[in-house]
């Protein structure tokens, strides 16, 4: 894939009301902390959990994957039952706010996320430039993303998306069709 925002990248996607196709990156970890993308918000400052890089839209916006028995107060979409992906203020501060707590559930922090232009994904899983397989709560959790990218290739392979995949997605940008940068189908195992 020649955009250097999604080589070797997993993205989990899901689409909004309005059929707008949005993600994140689930395996590029971070060097930005919380108090210095939202210093205002309760919990921030303590706030020592991973912050991973979402995508090239909106950096400076922080966007969760959370797990919640109930439906979330604020806007958010629902990707799995019980886990959840907003960018809402109303939905985000409270579970920073109490995520010190030993009752709260999982949740990870994306700076900014991955958009697509209408019918853009469309078009790039009609090229064949992505795998798509199903999300799982495991795999969006994950602690060690590191060989993630390597993994679901491994894993997908002989299984091109083909169609539009279903609202709660990975994609994995196919290793035929990365820039130069991307490792080269014989550098992966058979």
């Amino acid at each position: 894939m020649p955009d250097p925002n999604f080589s070797e990248t997993v993205v989990l996607v899901t689409w909004t009301e309005d059929a707008s196709t949005v993600g994140v990156v689930l395996n590029r970890p971070s060097v930005r902390r919380l108090v210095d993308i939202a210093p205002t918000w309760s919990g921030a400052e303590d706030f020592k959990e991973q912050i991973y890089s979402g995508g090239p839209v909106m950096r400076q916006v922080l966007v969760a994957v959370f797990e919640s028995q109930n439906e979330p107060k604020e806007r958010a979409f629902r990707v799995l039952p019980h886990l959840y992906i907003s960018m809402h203020p109303g939905n985000l501060e409270p579970l920073i706010a109490r995520q010190s707590g030993a009752t709260s559930g999982r949740m990870r922090l994306y700076a900014g996320f991955s958009g697509w232009a209408p019918r853009q994904l469309e078009a790039e899983i009609d090229r064949g430039t992505w795998y798509s397989m199903r999300a799982t709560a495991d795999l969006l959790f994950r602690k060690d993303t590191s060989g993630m990218w390597q993994e679901l290739v491994e894993k997908a392979r002989g299984a091109r998306a083909d169609t539009v995949p279903v609202p709660f997605d990975i994609l994995v940008p196919c290793f035929a069709c990365f820039a130069s940068s991307s490792p080269s189908p014989h550098s992966l195992p058979p």
